[in-house]
């Protein structure tokens, strides 16, 4: 944020900095999630790494680099040092599907209090790489009438979700015991930010967004928020459920490899050829100052932005008011 080289500011899915004398730039976030590495190391450390790299994805830019810091209770004890080694070999499985090196890191052993440990908590950091400046793409729905569209497939995955905590009251020890996490495929998560990559490359996205903590809904919000860049816009969203899923399934379910979009009318066609096969549905369109969703006929969602956004931002403040 330093003699305004900074093109996108912290708080979206990757930070962005200017190459001085040049159009690159230089995009940056940092990712972690200590449940899901609990619940299943290698496959939760193999969806940090890829919610990293769609992270930088989502601003246009392509994935080069990561760094790490591992974070785990005592060595000594056999269980901890079996979740590290599959920590390792899952990131190890994720850079290597992504072709991003681990160019540096560290281990932190012995986090412990009274010898009880922490969750072994791998956390990632990555760059990437945008070739063109003017080619950035930031998470905030900009125009009235834009489509939004969701690339990716939203299966059961309600089990370790913000969901099953806030709404469901199930302790991180319970997710634990259930075993049960979202599995991703790395082909395809490929498949899906590359895609991402060249509808960027061609100018014809509006907006790019993660769907990662909390689901869809949480999403779709998010994209609806003001920034810097634009005011806040509602949403029209009608979800199809040809896989008979629960609404909260369908609504605040953490499939991997989704990522929440929004285009021209205009640009449909030329989306859906470079989408190709590629799981693709178009749900909706920028409106209003409301955001709406039906799952089928059903209303699910009716509530105002403004009410939605000042619960975001207020959240921690009214928390630590209790």
């Amino acid at each position: 944020m330093v003699r305004t080289n900074t093109a996108i500011l912290p708080g979206a899915d990757a930070a962005v900095v200017r190459v001085k004398e040049t159009r690159r730039a230089i995009s940056m976030c940092l990712d972690g999630n200590g449940k899901f590495a609990a619940i299943n190391p290698r496959m939760g450390a193999k969806l940090i790494v890829a919610e990293s790299a769609r992270n930088n994805v989502c601003v246009g830019a392509k994935p080069i680099a990561v760094t790490n810091c591992l974070n785990f209770a005592s060595p000594e004890r056999p269980e901890v040092m079996w979740s590290f080694s599959e920590v390792v070999d899952g990131i190890s499985e994720a850079c290597e599907a992504f072709e991003t090196p681990v160019i540096s890191g560290n281990v932190s052993f012995y986090n412990e209090t009274d010898g009880k440990g922490i969750l072994p908590t791998p956390t990632i950091g990555m760059v990437g790489l945008l070739e063109d400046v003017r080619k950035i793409i930031t998470q905030g729905f900009k125009t009235e009438g834009d489509i939004i569209a969701i690339l990716g497939e939203t299966k059961d995955d309600l089990a370790a979700s913000e969901y099953a905590q806030t709404i469901l009251g199930l302790t991180t020890d319970e997710l634990i015991e259930n075993g049960i996490l979202p599995e991703i495929d790395l082909d395809l998560e490929v498949r899906v930010q590359q895609t991402l990559l060249n509808l960027a490359d061609k100018c014809l996205l509006k907006s790019a967004h993660d769907c990662a903590d909390g689901g869809l809904a949480v999403t779709i919000a998010e994209s609806c928020f003001s920034s810097l860049n634009n005011p806040a816009n509602g949403a029209e969203i009608s979800l199809s459920n040809s896989d008979n899923l629960s609404a909260e399934s369908m609504l605040f379910g953490e499939t991997p490899s989704r990522i929440v979009i929004s285009f021209a009318p205009e640009n449909l066609e030329k989306v859906k050829e470079i989408v190709g096969d590629l799981p693709f549905e178009i749900t909706g369109k920028v409106s209003g100052s409301d955001l709406k969703i039906k799952i089928g006929d059903e209303e699910k969602v009716s509530v105002s932005i403004a009410e939605l956004e000042t619960a975001w931002k207020t959240s921690l403040e009214k928390q630590l008011e209790i």
